[in-house]
């Protein structure tokens, strides 16, 4: 059966089509990073609008580079949440449009469970169980993936996300959004060592990275521009080498808790350089499906349950699922 994946939970409108058997055909996504970034970031409002302007030719763009036609697509997954509830929206009502006038189920997909699902796709899927990390913009998570169809949460961050930390650092150096990739590149440049910034130690596997934040915070205002200028690479390196060192530890620590023999990254923070260096022994989604696209949401599509016509028609868009 084929699946056609439709993903609006943030700023990246994206489908895409993949085989009942994980083999992904084609992944569209059409990022809207450069319209917000003279904000600093997501705006929900200008993201509706820019999802209404793009989801009917991504979609259509996505069935072109699979050649495939609609009359060739079994089931429509698209997901309903965690996510800005207005930008879901455009999605889940496109879906529904479609499934419907096709006479097709639909699969109502949880963002969460689709950044896991990157991971069973082909040509080399991991097979549960395994510890994994998901660490985006809006979440950080340590799951104990027990099969393909869920996880339990062993622990989540107790303010900002991971991506939001690399996010609002960014800011603070005057570096550009999203700011996960200017501090990656920049710190490729600078010395991890030259600060050494406190990553808040919380019971069990929880995370906190709000003091982390703030210490940068006192340490750039503290700085005059020349200063900042002759030390950014380098504030930048410290304060990566911090927020990698927390997820790193915590991971570890989950696996030893869960017994599992793997592990996995998955996430927009998937990405970062650093953490896949200090990671060798995870396995990682592929670098072009780490940040929010349809493939996953496809993936995710061929282990959960389909609703069939016109049981769908009323679903609504959930902000948060935890």
């Amino acid at each position: 059966m084929t699946i056609l994946g439709i993903e609006t939970s943030c700023d990246e409108t994206a489908a895409a089509v993949v085989t009942g058997d994980g083999r992904l055909l084609s992944s569209v996504v059409a990022s809207q990073a450069d319209l917000h970034a003279r904000y600093g970031g997501v705006v929900p409002e200008v993201a509706s609008r820019r999802h209404l302007e793009l989801v009917a030719p991504v979609i259509r763009a996505a069935l072109e580079d699979a050649d495939v036609s609609l009359a060739d697509v079994g089931k429509v997954g698209v997901t309903q949440g965690p996510g800005l509830v207005g930008a879901l929206l455009v999605g889940l009502s496109a879906a529904k449009a479609v499934a419907w006038a096709r006479g097709l189920p639909l699969v109502p997909v949880d963002h969460l469970r689709a950044h896991v699902a990157t991971l069973y796709l082909e040509p080399d899927p991991l097979e549960p169980p395994f510890t994994c990390l998901l660490a985006s913009g809006g979440h950080t998570l340590v799951l104990s993936v027990r099969d393909r169809t869920g996880f339990d949460v062993l622990g989540s961050t107790l303010d900002d996300a991971a991506g939001e930390a690399f996010d609002k650092g960014a800011r603070l150096l005057g570096l550009g959004y999203p700011g996960g990739a200017a501090i990656d590149r920049l710190a490729r440049a600078g010395d991890a060592e030259a600060h050494r910034f406190p990553v808040a130690r919380v019971p069990g596997l929880d995370l906190s990275f709000s003091g982390l934040k703030t210490a940068l915070l006192y340490t750039v205002r503290d700085l005059s521009e020349t200063e900042l200028e002759d030390r950014r690479a380098d504030l930048a390196a410290s304060y990566q080498r911090a927020i990698v060192h927390a997820l790193v530890g915590r991971l570890r620590a989950a696996a030893e808790q869960t017994g599992h023999d793997a592990l996995a990254v998955v996430g927009g923070v998937a990405a970062n350089s650093e953490l896949r260096e200090a990671l060798p022994e995870a396995r990682f989604a592929p670098p072009a499906l780490c940040t929010d696209n349809a493939a996953m949401v496809a993936s995710a599509a061929r282990f959960a349950s389909a609703l069939p016509p016109p049981g769908y028609l009323a679903l609504d868009a959930y902000a948060s699922s935890l």
